[in-house]
């Protein structure tokens, strides 16, 4: 796919990059993983009928609750490294800045700490999935138009102001988990100009305790390609580790506020021995981006 500008986020990691080895459940685990899905997702309508008739901790125990039960629908488990919410003090917004490899990112992150989100508007056409997104407020963003980014930029600077968690995925497009983007420094303008922290979150999906590309929602993979490799993968635990925030002031400007978040994120995946945001996989670019 042609980039519609030069600043097109994209992505070396495709087909080639997706691990065929993994374990797999039978056809029966499958099914049984399809029909509770589908049973979770039948109950979001409710879901999010309740919780606009309640407000504070109890809207987000039910949300959480649900969200960690789809996940676990799916076949995966959560594990939660860190604080245990995004938000350090109630009422106060932060901007939540995570790495970007699946769909299931989304469901992971909510499942911890429900959350305003940035999404590519091509979400919202999503079955099913993209109705609920919609639902949870999310802040779509249409990045083939760059002349509507500062609205964008102004709408999540007051979603901020007003004490929301609002969170983005800085890559701009999926990775395959072993290697990571730039982070791209546009949206940290609101954190800046609402005077709030930055949260960074480093999300890894895990098998046996080992990094596994299969989650990845990268290539020519369409959503429905993705929902069945995750469907079919043994032991698949999606971590969502929360790094101590980055205060305002820290950073005097939003490239160096996001080249901050990024060496931080890129010491948890990596190590010491960080891997350069340019490094490939190898195989061509996709465009399953957020």
């Amino acid at each position: 796919m042609t980039a519609a500008h030069a600043w097109m986020p994209s992505s070396p990691c495709g087909d080639g990059c997706v691990d065929r080895t993994a374990a797999e459940v039978g056809v029966v685990r499958v099914a049984w993983r399809v029909c509770a899905a589908l049973a979770v997702l039948a109950c979001g309508a409710p879901v999010a009928l309740a919780a606009l008739a309640t407000r504070g901790r109890t809207r987000e125990a039910l949300l959480r609750r649900w969200f960690r039960l789809l996940v676990r629908a799916f076949g995966a488990r959560l594990s939660v490294v860190g604080a245990p919410v995004f938000q350090a003090t109630p009422g106060r917004g932060v901007l939540v800045v995570s790495n970007h490899v699946s769909w299931l990112d989304e469901l992971a992150i909510d499942a911890v700490q429900p959350i305003r989100m940035v999404a590519k508007r091509d979400i919202k056409d999503w079955p099913v999935l993209g109705g609920l997104i919609t639902a949870a407020r999310t802040v779509y963003l249409d990045r083939e138009r760059l002349s509507l980014l500062p609205g964008t930029v102004a709408e999540l600077t007051a979603a901020l102001r007003d004490g929301a968690a609002v969170g983005i995925h800085a890559e701009g497009t999926t990775w395959c988990g072993l290697a990571s983007g730039r982070y791209r420094p546009a949206l940290f303008q609101a954190a800046l100009d609402a005077g709030v922290p930055v949260q960074p979150v480093v999300l890894r999906y895990l098998v046996g305790g080992a990094p596994t590309t299969r989650a990845a929602f990268v290539g020519s993979d369409t959503l429905v390609d993705s929902l069945r490799r995750v469907l079919r993968l043994r032991d698949l635990v999606v971590e969502v580790r929360v790094l101590d925030e980055v205060a305002p002031g820290r950073a005097a400007s939003r490239r160096e506020l996001a080249a901050l978040v990024q060496r931080e994120t890129e010491r948890t995946l990596y190590g010491d021995v960080l891997v350069p945001a340019q490094r490939a996989h190898g195989g061509s670019a996709q465009r399953q981006s957020v």
